[in-house]
C-alpha cells in the first residue's frame, strides 16, 4: 500500500468526527433556541378562588401580556373542592374546580380552556373567550350568570364523542 493511500485512510475517522462534532453542537444550539423561543413569554398564572361573596372565581395572570388580576367571576356557583393557583407551564395539570377542555402549551403561553360549572372559559393570547363569545382583555373584571350556561352538548369533548 503506498503512503498516500494509508494517509487518507487514516484521515477519514477524524472527517467523521468532525462532521458529528459539528451536527452535534448546531442540534444543541437549535434545541436551546426553540427551547428559549417556546417559553419566553412565560405561562398563565390561573388562581381558583372565591370573591368577597363566596362566589367561584378566576383570576387571570399573564406576564409577557401585561394581564394583571383580570377575573371572572361565575355568579351563584360554590366550589367545593378547594383553592388554589395552577401555572400552565406544562399539561395536565389538575385544578381546584371544574376541568381543563383543552390546552395547547407547545409555545406559551399558549391557549387554555376551562369548562367551569357549565361555563367555558378560554385563554388566548389574543383574546378572551366566555361562553365561545369573545371579550378581549379590555376589561378586568367579567361575570358569568347561570342563565348564560352552555348546553352539555356545547361543552361535551368533541374527542369522546360517541360515532356511529
Amino acid at each position: 500500500m503506498d503512503p498516500v493511500t494509508a494517509d487518507k485512510r487514516d484521515r477519514l475517522p477524524k472527517h467523521l468526527l468532525i462532521a458529528f462534532a459539528i451536527a452535534l453542537t448546531g442540534y444543541a444550539l437549535f434545541f436551546a433556541l426553540d427551547q428559549y423561543i417556546r417559553t419566553r413569554k412565560g405561562p398563565w398564572e390561573v388562581s381558583f378562588t372565591t370573591n368577597a361573596n363566596g362566589f367561584a372565581e378566576i383570576i387571570i395572570n399573564q406576564s409577557s401580556l401585561k394581564l394583571t388580576n383580570v377575573r371572572v367571576v361565575l355568579l351563584e356557583e360554590h366550589p367545593t373542592n378547594g383553592f388554589g393557583t395552577v401555572v400552565f407551564d406544562h399539561p395536565l395539570q389538575s385544578l381546584p374546580f371544574g376541568r381543563t377542555k383543552f390546552e395547547d402549551l407547545t409555545y406559551l403561553p399558549g391557549s387554555v380552556t376551562f369548562e367551569l360549572f357549565g361555563h367555558e372559559v378560554e385563554l388566548l393570547p389574543r383574546t378572551l373567550y366566555l361562553n365561545k363569545q369573545e371579550r378581549g382583555w379590555s376589561q378586568t373584571q367579567y361575570e358569568l350568570r347561570p342563565s348564560e350556561k352552555l348546553p352539555a352538548s356545547a361543552l361535551e369533548d368533541p374527542r369522546k364523542r360517541k360515532r356511529h
